[in-house]
């Protein structure tokens, strides 16, 4: 019963990270989760499937090679407005100063959690966010 409360199941996450080993054990992990997932390296990449996969919530580095996830969560926020929905965002980095937590955290990532993570508080995260989505859309 409890783990159903935690259940990302049917979720749509968009995994954005240029280290390929953490995307393949995000994806995996997350899959054997019962999500559905697209996993990316580069911020181009990323805002392509923003508007065609249109992701629950994306799980993101905060620098990547291409240029910074500031300008893709401009976009993201300025698609929110349009649409009238809220895009929770998590910032999953390696970056972990109190200046990595304050830029994540100013580019529009809701939540800044450290590398290496547990993927059960990583979870418990996700799916803490996807309900407060969900009341969101009802209020």
């Amino acid at each position: 019963m409890h783990r159903q409360s935690i259940s990302v199941d049917g979720l749509r996450l968009l995994i954005i990270d240029d280290h390929a080993d953490s995307r393949e054990l995000l994806k995996i992990f997350f899959e054997t989760q019962g999500a559905e997932i697209k996993a990316v390296a580069t911020v181009s990449e990323a805002l392509e499937l923003i508007f065609c996969f249109q992701p629950d919530i994306p799980i993101g580095e905060i620098y990547l090679p291409d240029e910074t996830v500031h300008s893709l969560f401009a976009k993201v926020r300025n698609l929110e407005a349009k649409q009238g929905r809220w895009i929770p965002a998590i910032a999953l980095t390696r970056f972990a100063t109190d200046k990595d937590r304050a830029y994540a955290l100013k580019t529009g990532f809701h939540i800044h959690l450290c590398k290496p993570i547990d993927l059960d508080k990583l979870v418990c995260v996700v799916a803490s966010l996807s309900r407060r989505k969900q009341l969101n859309a009802l209020l």
